[in-house]
C-alpha cells in the first residue's frame, strides 16, 4: 500500500483538528436504534412502521420492503413511488443476491429528438421532459414490487396484506408533518399547473398545514383495486385504463399497450471489494454501481484513513476520484438492453490505475482536461441512425456550466434487514420533486418525469446539471440511465451493512462517503451517516459541500490547490442525500439503524 506524500500528509495533519472543531456531525454521539430481530429505516416514520408491521407478522425483508414502498406513496409523494420506478437490491440469508430493475421505460411513441424544438434547442415548459403529460415514462414500481414478493417474499403474506398499510393510510388519513407541508408549498408552482394535483397536494390552493388530517380517497380506492384484483390491475385493469385515457386526452405518451407490455428486468448485481470488504451494488442502467466500484478501486492504493475524515487532503483526493468516474459515466453508460456498456473494462484494476496516473496531490485537474478513458463511444454501440457524437467534442461546456445546477433530493431510499439476515436496499423515484406534476384523475397517482433522465440532446445538461452521452439516447422501450446506488456490504461473507440515498447524481458520492466513513475511519453507523458530504460530478467543474460542512481553513487550502467550490444553499439542497442505513454488529448480531437527520421525518424502527 502506498503512503501519502509529504504534502498530502501535511494537509491532513495540519487541518484534521481544525476540521473536527467545525464539524458538529463528527462530535455527535447519537446512538443508533438497536433491534434483535428486524430493522426498517426510511424517510418517513409511518412507512417504516408499515414495513415493521410485516416483519412482526412473520414476513421477511422483501415483504417489508413492498409494504414500506407502497406506504411511501401515501406519506411521501415528494418522491412518489407507484407512479415511478427504481431498483431493489436483495441479498438473501443463503448468500444469493439479485438486482430488480423496475425502472421506467420510454413509451412506444417516444422518439430520439422529441424534446428538441425546430430551432435545435431543448424544449421547456409543458412540452418538455420535465413538466406535464409528455414527461413520463411507463411506471415500473408495482411490477417490481409484485415480482419481488412473488419470487423472494416469505410466502406468509399475500399481495393484499402488503398493500393494506398503504390503503389504510390513504383511506383513514395521516397527520401532515411540518416537512411535508413545507414541501407541498415549495412546489406549488409546479402542482398548481394541474387541477388534480392542486386539489390533492395543495388542498385546492388552501395548502395543507402541519397537523392536518390528510385523506387521499382516490389513492385509497386504487390500493383497494390492487388488493382485490392483484398487481396486474395497474397494467391491465381499471387503473391502467384511467392512466391511458388521461394520457390520450392530454397529449401524453403512455398507452394501454405500453402499460401491458411493461416488464421488470432481473439483473445480476455488480460485486467488488474494498479493503477486504465485499460490496454488492447495482449494475446498469444504474450508473451508480460502476462509478462506486471505480472510485473504490482508485482510492484503495491510498491510505485514506491516515488523511483525516474532513481534511483538505481527503477532500482533494475524493474530488479527483469523483471527477474521473463521472467522466466515464457520461461517455459509456446506458441501458444494457440497448447499448454495449463496457462493464469489465471500466472496472479493470489496471485501467483504473492508469485513470489516476495524472493525479497530483498538490493540484486539481481541470475537468475539461479529463478525457474518457476508453476512447469515445463508437457508432456500433448506438441506436440506429444516431449521430456518432461524443462529449469529447464539447470542450467549451465548462463555461456554459460554470454555475452548479441545483441538486435533486426527490428520490427516496429505504433499507431493511430481517431476523434471518435477508436484506433489501431499495431506491425509488419520480425523478423530480412531485415528478411531472401530473396526477391521473380518479387514481391519486402522481406521475414521474423520468424522460429527463435520457439524453435529450448531447452536450445539454439535464435537470441535475448532468451531461450525458449518445449511449443514453431516447429509444422506445428503453430505460434511462440512473444514479441510484442501493448497496450492501459484507465482511467475511456475512451481512455488514445496507445503505443508499436519494439526491440525483450526488447519490453515488453519498454512498461512497458513507461506506468509506465506516471502512476507512471506523465510524459508528450514525457517525457515518451524519458526517459532512461533498460532491463533484465532472461537469460543471465545481465542488459542492453541505452548509457548515467545510471549515474556512479547509476551503482555503482546497482553493490553493485549484478547486472551485460552492456551498449548497437551496431549501431542500442545503444538505446532501438521505443515507438510510442499517449495520449488523459483528459481535452482538444486533441490527443498528441510522436514519438521516437531514430529513426531519426519517425514522429507523426495529423489534
Amino acid at each position: 500500500m502506498s503512503h501519502p506524500s509529504p504534502r498530502l500528509r501535511f494537509l491532513a495533519t495540519g487541518l484534521f483538528a481544525l476540521s473536527l472543531a467545525f464539524t458538529p456531525a463528527l462530535r455527535a454521539q447519537r446512538a443508533p436504534v438497536e433491534a434483535q430481530h428486524g430493522m426498517v429505516t426510511s424517510v418517513h416514520e409511518l412507512a417504516s412502521l408499515a414495513g415493521l408491521e410485516m416483519l412482526q407478522r412473520g414476513g421477511n425483508a422483501i415483504d417489508a420492503a413492498v409494504a414500506t414502498g407502497l406506504a411511501l406513496t401515501v406519506v411521501h409523494p415528494f418522491a412518489g413511488i407507484i407512479g415511478g420506478g427504481g431498483f431493489m437490491l436483495i441479498r438473501l440469508a443463503d448468500g444469493r443476491s439479485v438486482a430488480l430493475d423496475y425502472r421506467e421505460r420510454a413509451p412506444a411513441s417516444a422518439t430520439r429528438d422529441m424534446y428538441v424544438g425546430p430551432d435545435g434547442n431543448v424544449l421547456s415548459g409543458p412540452a418538455s421532459s420535465t413538466v406535464g403529460w409528455r414527461a413520463s415514462g411507463v411506471p415500473g414500481s408495482i411490477a417490481g414490487f409484485a415480482l419481488a414478493l412473488q419470487k423472494y417474499g416469505s410466502g406468509k403474506l399475500s399481495w393484499a396484506d402488503v398493500c393494506e398499510p398503504a390503503r389504510r393510510l390513504a383511506a383513514d388519513g395521516h397527520r401532515v408533518t411540518p416537512i411535508a407541508a413545507a414541501l407541498h408549498r415549495t412546489h406549488a408552482k409546479l402542482l398548481t399547473q394541474f387541477d388534480e394535483s392542486k386539489k390533492i397536494f395543495l388542498n385546492g390552493g388552501a395548502f395543507w398545514k402541519p397537523g392536518d388530517l390528510w385523506i387521499q380517497a382516490d389513492l385509497a380506492a386504487t390500493f383497494a383495486r390492487l388488493q382485490k384484483n392483484g398487481p396486474r390491475e395497474f397494467y391491465e385493469g381499471a387503473t391502467a385504463r384511467l392512466i391511458a385515457d388521461a394520457m390520450k386526452k392530454n397529449g401524453g405518451l403512455i398507452t394501454l399497450a405500453d402499460l401491458q407490455a411493461y416488464q421488470v428486468a432481473e439483473r445480476t448485481p455488480l460485486h467488488g471489494t474494498y479493503r477486504g470488504y465485499d460490496i454488492i451494488t447495482m449494475p446498469p442502467p444504474s450508473s451508480g454501481g460502476i462509478a462506486l466500484l471505480q472510485m473504490f478501486a482508485m482510492l484503495e492504493p491510498h491510505d485514506v484513513g491516515a488523511l483525516g475524515a474532513q481534511s483538505a487532503a481527503k477532500y482533494h483526493l475524493f474530488t479527483e476520484v469523483m471527477r474521473r468516474a463521472f467522466r466515464d459515466r457520461a461517455e459509456y453508460l446506458g441501458d444494457p438492453d440497448f447499448v454495449k456498456v463496457p462493464v469489465a473494462e471500466l472496472l479493470d484494476r489496471t485501467y483504473l490505475k492508469k485513470r489516476m496516473a495524472d493525479f497530483s496531490p498538490t493540484r486539481a485537474t481541470p475537468s475539461e482536461k479529463i478525457e474518457p478513458g476508453l476512447g469515445t463511444v463508437k457508432l456500433t454501440s448506438l441506436p440506429p441512425g444516431f449521430p456518432g457524437l461524443s462529449l469529447s467534442h464539447h470542450s467549451t461546456l465548462n463555461a456554459q456550466l460554470a454555475r452548479l445546477a441545483p441538486e435533486s433530493t426527490e428520490t427516496t431510499h429505504f433499507s431493511i434487514v430481517d431476523a434471518a439476515g435477508n436484506a433489501v436496499a431499495n431506491t425509488s423515484t419520480l425523478n423530480g420533486g412531485y415528478g411531472s406534476g401530473v396526477t391521473i384523475p380518479g387514481t391519486g397517482i402522481l406521475m414521474n418525469n423520468e424522460m429527463d433522465d435520457f439524453t435529450a440532446k448531447v452536450g445539454v445538461k439535464n435537470m441535475f446539471g448532468l451531461l450525458q452521452g449518445p449511449a443514453n439516447a431516447i429509444v422506445p422501450g428503453k430505460r434511462p440511465l440512473s444514479s441510484m446506488t442501493p448497496t450492501i456490504v459484507l465482511k467475511d461473507k456475512k451481512l455488514f451493512f445496507v445503505t443508499g440515498s436519494p439526491g440525483g447524481p450526488t447519490i453515488i458520492n453519498t454512498v461512497l462517503q458513507i461506506v468509506s466513513n465506516v471502512i476507512d475511519f471506523g465510524m459508528s453507523v450514525t457517525q457515518a451517516v451524519e458526517s459532512p458530504r461533498i460532491h463533484h460530478q465532472w461537469m460543471p467543474d465545481s465542488l459542492s459541500y453541505e452548509r457548515n460542512g467545510l471549515s474556512t481553513d479547509t476551503a482555503n487550502i482546497l482553493k490553493s490547490l485549484g478547486h472551485s467550490f460552492k456551498e449548497r444553499a437551496s431549501y431542500e439542497g442545503a444538505y446532501q442525500g438521505d443515507g438510510e442505513t442499517i449495520m449488523v454488529d459483528p459481535q452482538t448480531n444486533l441490527r443498528l439503524g441510522a436514519s438521516d437527520l437531514r430529513r426531519g421525518d426519517s425514522k429507523a424502527v426495529g423489534y
